[in-house]
């Protein structure tokens, strides 16, 4: 036997539509440190409140996306596992989920039991934040600690300007940038201003001097923003796209926090204002879709684009389970390096 596993790690998604198991995974979600980094009593109560009503809304949403095989999310994530067991050849490849299930415990422990030793952990977020990579990281860890596992791991380190993950971009988004489009909007998932503060206290968000776009490589090692804008720029420049016809934004905001801008909500209305007709959004930020790219900019991006004098507005796939992303993917895999 080969000993040498990999694990890739999405994010997670509710058992089911059902508001209890919203309820459920948005707590589980909600309560870690990593998301909301307030002191636990405080997280506590914030989190108590926003239970009130936003596992109801939250399964509303999750309903409109549902495939019937389940959560769009999860089964995309197995195809892609399905699909790095024909370029994976050193070992079985896992798939666990950061909240919900399969959870990382009881993967990690499961492969432990069947002799596997070395395992590649493989976050699948081609940015760093703590709220992502790190939690990840910190729970494979409680884990091996915790269960007292004989595990030795590699870590997929964040990807956001590797050449075989831009490439697989490239790829999979160009047939849908062959039609006519008047806009190319790369919508990256948000974060609190204060995440990325934390990790670089010079920190600064002003319009003119973007110190997230002219990061050095030290910041820029953890520089969430930075790092999404170095993606939408290779990717922009492999494409051959001018300057006036793409640009970024960030969504999926919750809470009265300064959150990085641009907003995706605000730009999607300057777009429409400025007569942009037909508008693409790809959102670079996550490799499979889920309800934040299903729901939120397919269905309610669409709508609000409309509502302010749009006329169409087109949600390029994720990478998926696309063949030259699972060919990029085990290339990433293959040279990451030890760790933990």
């Amino acid at each position: 036997m080969t000993d040498h596993a990999l694990l890739l790690v999405n994010l997670g998604s509710p058992a089911s539509t059902s508001v209890a198991d919203v309820r459920s995974y948005l707590n589980q979600f909600l309560m870690d440190p990593y998301v909301i980094d307030l002191p636990w009593p405080v997280r506590r109560l914030l989190v108590s409140l926003i239970l009130i009503k936003r596992p109801e809304q939250s399964a509303h949403a999750y309903a409109s996306i549902w495939w019937e095989e389940g959560s769009p999310l999860v089964v995309l994530s197995q195809r892609l596992q399905r699909a790095m067991t024909e370029q994976w050849t050193q070992g079985p490849v896992e798939l666990a989920m950061r909240y919900g299930e399969p959870s990382i415990e009881t993967t990690l422990t499961r492969l432990a039991a069947q002799g596997h030793k070395n395992i590649t952990l493989a976050p699948l977020y081609p940015q760093f934040a703590d709220s992502t990579v790190t939690t990840v990281i910190e729970e494979a860890r409680r884990v091996v600690r915790e269960k007292q596992l004989d595990i030795q791991f590699s870590v997929l380190q964040p990807f956001y300007d590797q050449p075989e993950y831009l490439d697989a971009l490239v790829a999979s988004a160009k047939p849908h940038l062959q039609q006519d489009f008047d806009h190319l909007l790369l919508s990256f998932h948000g974060l609190p201003e204060r995440h990325l503060k934390k990790l670089n206290p010079g920190h600064c968000f002003n319009g003119g001097g973007d110190c997230c776009r002219d990061a050095s490589p030290e910041v820029l090692a953890t520089c969430y923003r930075g790092q999404c804008l170095r993606t939408a720029r290779a990717f922009a420049e492999r494409l051959g796209l001018p300057e006036d016809k793409w640009s970024v934004s960030f969504q999926s905001r919750l809470g009265r926090a300064k959150w990085i801008e641009p907003y995706t909500e605000a730009r999607l209305e300057d777009l429409a204002a400025q007569g942009v007709k037909k508008i693409l959004v790809m959102c670079p930020a996550f490799v499979a879709d889920c309800i934040e790219t299903l729901e939120e900019i397919g269905d309610r991006g669409r709508e609000q684009f409309r509502e302010a004098g749009g006329e169409e507005l087109v949600l390029v796939p994720c990478l998926n389970d696309h063949p030259e992303w699972a060919v990029a993917l085990n290339t990433l895999c293959e040279r990451a390096p030890r760790a933990l």
